[in-house]
């Protein structure tokens, strides 16, 4: 069995939620938003939800918030929509990251979904 990086071992969801966030930050995502659906949602504590100008800048921000993950030993529970690129949805238990192509993400509203979830504040400078 591997042994979760230590930097994260003891991180709590809001922690990893973060860190996904900055790691797709980095790549440019475009509207990013982090809810807190604790106590709103039994299958999971966070949504980071974000788009993307193109489906290869969709799929190239899946790519690098998995691999930013993996280089943390956290493995993704299951992968959804990775191939089209309109809506990839990558799945890491407490948290759930969904990529949309920016009309997509207009049609299908998550946020509006979700208006009780509280938002959380994510900035650039917190990756220090």
């Amino acid at each position: 069995m591997k042994k979760v990086h230590k930097d994260i071992q003891d991180a709590s969801s809001m922690e990893l939620a973060r860190f996904a966030a900055l790691a797709a930050l980095e790549k440019k995502a475009e509207d990013l938003v982090v809810l807190d659906v604790r106590g709103l949602s039994s299958f999971t504590d966070f949504f980071v939800i974000m788009s993307g100008r193109s489906t290869r800048h969709v799929q190239g921000l899946a790519q690098s918030v998995d691999v930013a993950l993996r280089h943390k030993n956290v493995k993704t529970g299951n992968t959804e929509g990775l191939g089209e690129g309109h809506w990839v949805l990558l799945d890491y238990n407490d948290v759930v990251v969904h990529i949309f192509y920016n009309e997509d993400r207009r049609f299908y509203d998550i946020e509006g979904l979700w208006h009780d979830a509280p938002r959380v504040e994510i900035t650039p400078e917190a990756a220090s």
